[in-house]
């Protein structure tokens, strides 16, 4: 399981899904959980990757189960949860981090099919989840974390596909949280940056190969713009969202929480 610091009764007791788990942010968010005393139920297309993740929770004590889920399938997000009730009868939590990445492309070299494949992971699989586990939630007062991204701030050509559905993820965000709070219902978000993980060191490689320089150079240009004079690693973004999933959050829906090491101020 990967090292997290977190408050180990902080979720004791409850059951949260997370979709997207992987071995990057959605495992961290799923050990993070576990480690903080939550029952996890990991969700993601394939099965091999969240079994590593459960051996990994159940090494270090913790509780987890597997669930494979194409969330973009309405029937499988229905099933997923019906899984997790039968399991262990109730849902406290629920992490949309699955996401697809568009084409680097210029939004007028894409085909609108495409922009529309995107969002049916980004915007639509998000959506349908939340509206399975919406009664389990309410019975007992849940919390809801959509995962959203820096690119919400930035002014970035050929990431246009992607910028929309954040976008429209944030708006999801809202309308949920307006929709779901009389259930008593918290809908909020994190807006990650730089995830110091591999993904992001290969991208340095590739400006510096772009530019001429070393990837050395590239990786301390990007942290100087971090004030905190680091990049967070997917350990340092789980704990803000297993606060939003916490009792220390209750009156708090509707927001976004920008987790990036200060890169961007809003």
């Amino acid at each position: 399981m990967m090292a997290v610091n977190s408050a180990p009764n902080l979720l004791d007791g409850r059951v949260v899904m997370v979709s997207g788990v992987g071995p990057g942010l959605g495992g961290a968010i799923a050990s993070a959980a576990a480690s903080s005393g939550a029952r996890v139920a990991l969700l993601a297309r394939r099965y091999e990757v969240i079994d590593d993740i459960k051996s990994q929770i159940r090494s270090h004590g913790g509780e987890a189960i597997c669930v494979p889920t194409d969330i973009t399938s309405p029937q499988q997000c229905d099933d997923a949860v019906s899984s997790v009730m039968d399991h262990w009868g109730r849902i406290d939590g629920l992490v949309n981090n699955a996401f697809q990445q568009p084409p680097f492309e210029l939004l007028e070299q894409q085909s609108l099919d495409t922009i529309r494949e995107g969002f049916e992971v980004n915007l639509f699989g998000h959506l349908s989840l939340t509206k399975s586990a919406a009664p389990a939630l309410r019975d007992g007062g849940g919390s809801v974390v959509m995962t959203l991204s820096s690119i919400l701030r930035r002014a970035r050509p050929n990431f246009g596909a992607y910028k929309m559905a954040k976008h429209a993820l944030l708006g999801l965000t809202r309308a949920l949280a307006v929709e779901l709070g009389s259930g008593g219902i918290r809908v909020n978000a994190i807006a990650p940056g730089y995830i110091y993980d591999e993904p992001v060191k290969a991208y340095f490689a590739i400006l510096a190969e772009q530019q001429g320089r070393s990837a050395e150079e590239v990786e301390a240009e990007i942290t100087a713009t971090h004030p905190l004079g680091f990049i967070p690693t997917p350990a340092q973004i789980a704990k803000p969202v297993l606060f939003l999933l916490s009792e220390l959050a209750e009156a708090l829906t509707g927001q976004c929480l920008d987790v990036n090491g200060g890169e961007f101020m809003v």
